[in-house]
């Protein structure tokens, strides 16, 4: 019973730890860097807080960041901030000035500030509301920063290491864990400006976060349903993939002709409850993959996704799709596309997402709630067969969110005819090896 119980907890710990490991981002993390350039010992130092996400596909969507952290003493208080602003001021009554400390929380959650807030308040790579884009949709756009100035008992010249650093990081956003401590790493470098000189941080604390889809929700978020011009089926996303219909575990679903002033938000902050359509699936997003014409040294597809929330939009959305034949990529309509090459001589995932001004925001549920798009891919014919469900993608990835695949003894298969021809045309061919061998032991 005892080895039992092992093998349980271990397998339980293995899947865990397996959760924040992404083969397809195995290096993915976002990285929080606090840069020092004013220190004054036993008084305190202005840092600069950055976040970067080292993510090639995942990213932050709105509402967005909450960067939270807890200081190592009630000594510690943020006097002013610039770029992001803290949710609560705190109890400060203990201090004179005017104006009073930005925030006397021994636990501060700080949040990023919003487009177009005075210049004042700025800093660089702030003010975008929390979001945060992927490494590989704009780099530019994945990384945020504030700066403030904290007032600190810690002597500095006197300690080593992250002394005097807080702990219990957290982003607030679902899935992600940050190390507890932060630990001491080589003082940042950067360039200011156009100039040619390079400065560097006095010193630089570091803390990571990682992702794990697991610890986000237990139910998924997306499913994917089939199609193909050979075959009349259309294979549906698998019943309950991400909640079962007609139970206290759906949630909100609402079928297309009720009345709209049925449909009405959740009330309530932080609500799990959902506001999808009513499907046998019952997931927020559905994509389908249609295999729609063969030509003779090409094949095309169609994908589209659906978004079946009434009450949500997905901005700066992204699609990771992996399939053999996505090296083989010759045109794609209406989305950006990047290769994702994480192993060398491995070009089988790529990443999908939307083309600015155009198609970025995947609307809530309705006539333009979904997008779409079609490519062209060259075929390879030492491997390329229309035969045991090839034509069909391996792994479909919406947000980073893994999305259930229906079992592959549902694909569409091929018609009979189209069997039976292909067998046909392998047994001449086996007679033709059958009669070599047999010439062959006849002259030995």
């Amino acid at each position: 019973m005892e080895k039992i119980n092992l093998f349980f907890w271990s397998f339980c710990f293995l899947q865990w730890f397996a959760g924040a490991y992404d083969p397809l981002d195995p290096k993915g993390n976002i990285t929080i860097k606090w840069d020092f350039f004013d220190i004054h010992d036993g008084d305190g130092y202005v840092v600069t807080v950055t976040m970067y996400n080292n993510q090639l596909y995942r990213h932050i969507e709105s509402p967005g960041w909450a960067l939270g952290w807890t200081w190592p003493s009630e000594d510690e208080i943020i006097l002013h901030m610039s770029g992001a602003e803290a949710t609560k001021q705190g109890d400060c009554k203990r201090f004179k000035s005017n104006p009073l400390p930005h925030s006397c929380e021994r636990s501060p959650v700080i949040v990023d500030l919003h487009p177009g807030v005075p210049y004042n308040l700025q800093t660089a790579n702030c003010c975008k509301g929390g979001v945060i884009s992927s490494l590989t949709q704009d780099p530019s756009k994945a990384i945020s920063s504030f700066q403030m100035a904290v007032q600190s008992s810690v002597n500095f010249t006197a300690t080593s290491g992250a002394f005097g650093s807080p702990s219990n990081f957290s982003i607030g956003v679902p899935g992600y864990t940050c190390s507890n401590n932060m630990a001491l790493v080589e003082p940042t470098k950067f360039s200011t400006g156009n100039s040619q000189r390079i400065q560097q941080a006095l010193m630089t604390w570091q803390v990571v976060c990682s992702y794990s889809q697991f610890r986000e929700s237990n139910a998924p978020s997306c499913c994917v349903s089939l199609s193909s011009f050979y075959s009349d089926a259309i294979v549906n996303c698998p019943r309950c993939s991400c909640r079962c219909p007609h139970t206290g575990l759906a949630g909100n679903c609402y079928i297309d002709d009720e009345p709209d002033n049925k449909l009405q938000t959740p009330n309530g902050e932080g609500d799990d409850k959902i506001a999808v359509k009513c499907t046998e699936h019952m997931c927020p997003i559905q994509v389908h993959w249609h295999v729609k014409v063969n030509y003779k040294d090409y094949w095309r597809v169609k994908v589209t996704i659906t978004n079946l929330n009434f009450f949500k939009n997905y901005s700066d959305w992204n699609l990771v799709l992996e399939h053999p034949n996505l090296q083989n990529i010759t045109q794609i309509f209406s989305f950006s596309y990047q290769p994702l090459i994480v192993y060398p001589g491995t070009n089988d995932t790529g990443l999908f997402w939307g083309i600015p001004f155009y198609n970025t925001m995947l609307l809530e549920h309705g006539e333009s709630g979904n997008v779409q798009t079609e490519m062209i891919l060259h075929k390879d014919h030492r491997d390329f067969t229309f035969k045991g469900g090839w034509a069909f993608p391996r792994r479909v990835l919406f947000n980073g969110h893994e999305c259930v695949m229906p079992s592959p003894e549902t694909y569409p298969s091929l018609p009979k005819a189209a069997v039976a021809a292909a067998a046909a045309a392998a047994v001449p061919v086996a007679s033709s090896i059958a009669h070599f061998l047999i010439t062959v032991l006849l002259f030995l």
